[in-house]
């Protein structure tokens, strides 16, 4: 047994005052004369007798009555193994993202894992904790307590193996102490579920919060579903994960000011539209109200002056396919031929569009490299009786492969790279069974590049370098059945599209976004991102009539963000809160091994001190002082 406060232990040596007491009689007895006093002798001997034994009963009672109450004092405890004596380390990760705002027993489970911690973990115990954006590394609770009481929930949400490096790397190197981790979540299914290997010098804990309904709706996406001429209308997209509701209030605010209002009856799923005017600025969100999970009951969009992409055909060939494709409103397309080509218009393009050139002349070669150094893009579509010296002249520039001699056969272009970023999306899945255009002839590359569109040999017909793409086969009627393919719609349409990435209704928070921003700025100026008191320099590269910028980690609020180029405000943007979270998905932990489980903070607290081994005894010994004093009592009362 040892002690907490051994220096108690001297007042032990007080108790031999009520010893001394007891053997030394203080008080004096006075002798009085009395006759005839045989007969009472056997009585006083047997009384004499009786007080003895009452009075050491007495005593001993006493003195554990005291004994006890200074050994309690003193705070014994007992270690049953020798892991008391070696170094413990606690690292605990208390996820705080946005699925933890759903409702448990006593609350919002992130505040209910803080508050347990504030409460179960001594506050001046050293320890880590980590969450999905702060770290607090060898501190305590005490130093840490208006930190964890104030955590906000956040977007960024790590993935469970960063998690388990995260942590790890949190302990000290020293292989002999005792090393516990603690890990605080719902445990949402992720893209890679929680998976421990087994480790001899981590104890692993796991946390699971679950909510006490695993109900929510969210507004997941909206888009412009129509457009005419005064007006669009908007569709906005919901999801329920509970039981079905027949009436659901969904609001449309253009700043703070309620527009429109709906409601809707949903099952799992539902839609509604809005309409909203057409060629004016709109600074819209959508709302509903539901308790569960608030973070997705908002959803910010908005709507600019319309910008058109300017595209320049130059052309030796038929261009009325490109009419069809890039039409007047989003696109300003100025089609020209070769030999009325005014080459200062080039410099105000987004897309440069070479269809059938037979010969491009250095100059244009020139222009183009500049145009395209300045973030222009070029499609280049050979002729069927191109130039190839001058035709690789211009590849070179663009670090394109150069074109080998034309080859008279029959291709079919049948291998489609479904990732690439002009087809992304465009097709619900891969298509087996797809009626593959052909080309009579083409032109072969010295190399592949990037393949975006392939013949059946996997030699390239269309590939791409940087911002300039090539065909490898002419698109006229006469020598290939292209422009009549589906296939000409997403590409073409998309490679103008991408020549100037016009702001998007919404961007998501925590992804890479890539925005162009159709404005001039003056030398060392830069564009600012504004909301309220915050303010952003994201990444960006300016070029002649525009500035492309990128924004990832930042902003990591969802709202509607001014671009700023000093204090003109030159565009808006709007970001949201991915939805990811909002499917209230939980994983089964029985399948994770090699891990302790709990269903609260304070069992999980408990089980690592109980770890230590160590017994705390003070209670037993208040317990039998209290005893103690009941049995004096007794003596006193009963004992004659």
């Amino acid at each position: 047994m040892q002690f907490k406060n051994p220096e108690i232990l001297y007042a032990l040596l007080l108790l031999v005052i009520p010893i001394i007491i007891h053997l030394f009689q203080l008080r004096r007895f006075e002798k009085v004369a009395f006759t005839n006093v045989q007969l009472l002798k056997n009585i006083t001997i047997q009384t004499r007798k009786s007080s003895q034994i009452k009075k050491w009963l007495t005593l001993l009672t006493r003195l554990l009555l005291l004994a006890c109450i200074v050994i309690a004092f003193a705070q014994p405890y007992q270690t049953n193994t020798s892991a008391f004596n070696t170094k413990n380390e606690t690292v605990i990760y208390l996820d705080n993202s946005f699925s933890m705002q759903a409702k448990g027993a006593n609350g919002t489970l992130l505040n209910t894992a803080v508050q347990d911690l504030l409460e179960h973990v001594d506050e001046n115990e050293t320890i880590s904790i980590f969450t999905n954006d702060l770290q607090f590394i060898n501190t305590s609770i005490k130093a840490i307590r208006n930190d964890l009481i104030e955590l906000s929930y956040t977007p960024n949400q790590l993935d469970y193996e960063a998690i388990l490096l995260k942590g790890e790397k949190t302990f000290s190197k020293d292989k002999g102490s005792t090393k516990n981790f603690v890990l605080i979540s719902d445990f949402q299914h992720n893209k890679d579920d929680l998976s421990i290997k087994n480790d001899s010098l981590i104890n692993y804990c796991l946390v699971q919060l679950k909510p006490t309904k695993s109900a929510n709706v969210s507004i997941d996406s909206l888009y412009i579903s129509k457009k005419g001429v005064e007006t669009l209308e908007l569709t906005v997209l919901l999801s329920n994960q509970g039981e079905p509701i027949e009436t659901l209030p969904v609001s449309l605010f253009q700043d703070d000011q309620l527009m429109s209002k709906s409601a809707v009856n949903i099952n799992s799923s539902a839609e509604t539209v809005f309409t909203i005017p057409n060629n004016q600025a709109f600074k819209g969100k959508i709302t509903i109200d539901d308790a569960q999970l608030t973070y997705d009951n908002t959803f910010y969009f908005n709507l600019d002056s319309n910008e058109r992409i300017k595209v320049l055909a130059i052309n030796e060939a038929d261009a009325e396919f490109l009419k069809k494709l890039y039409t007047k409103d989003e696109f300003d397309l100025t089609l020209v031929n070769s030999n009325a080509l005014n080459y200062n218009s080039i410099v105000n393009q987004n897309l440069i569009i070479l269809n059938q050139l037979k010969s491009i002349p250095a100059s244009l070669t020139t222009s183009l490299k500049s145009f395209s150094e300045d973030g222009g893009s070029v499609l280049i579509i050979p002729s069927n009786e191109s130039d190839l010296t001058s035709y690789n002249q211009l590849h070179n520039n663009f670090l394109l492969p150069n074109l080998s001699p034309k080859k008279a056969l029959e291709k079919r272009i049948t291998k489609i790279n479904f990732s690439h970023p002009l087809l992304d999306n465009v097709f619900d899945k891969k298509v087996d069974n797809f009626q593959y255009p052909k080309v009579n002839s083409y032109y072969g590359f010295t190399n592949s590049g990037i393949s975006i569109l392939s013949y059946e040999d996997n030699t390239p017909f269309l590939i791409q370098s940087n911002n300039t793409y090539a065909f490898s086969a002419a698109l006229d009627d006469g020598n290939s059945n292209f422009k009549n393919s589906p296939l000409i719609v997403p590409v073409l349409y998309n490679i103008g599209k991408q020549s100037l990435k016009l702001p998007r209704l919404y961007y998501t928070v925590g992804t890479q976004n890539t925005i162009d921003i159709n404005t001039t700025l003056q030398q060392d100026a830069i564009l600012k991102l504004e909301q309220g008191e915050t303010s952003i320099i994201p990444q960006q590269k300016t070029y002649t009539h525009k500035v492309q910028m990128v924004t990832d980690e930042f902003p990591n609020t969802a709202g509607i963000f001014e671009v700023k180029n000093k204090e003109n405000v030159v565009q808006h943007l709007s970001y949201n809160y991915d939805r990811t979270e909002s499917a209230l998905s939980y994983m089964n932990l029985a399948d994770v091994k090699h891990s302790a489980k709990n269903t609260s903070v304070a069992t999980a607290i408990e089980d690592i001190k109980s770890m230590t081994n160590v017994n705390e005894l003070w209670k037993w010994f208040v317990i039998f002082a209290v005893a103690f004093l009941i049995i004096e009592m007794l003596i006193l009362k009963f004992l004659k």
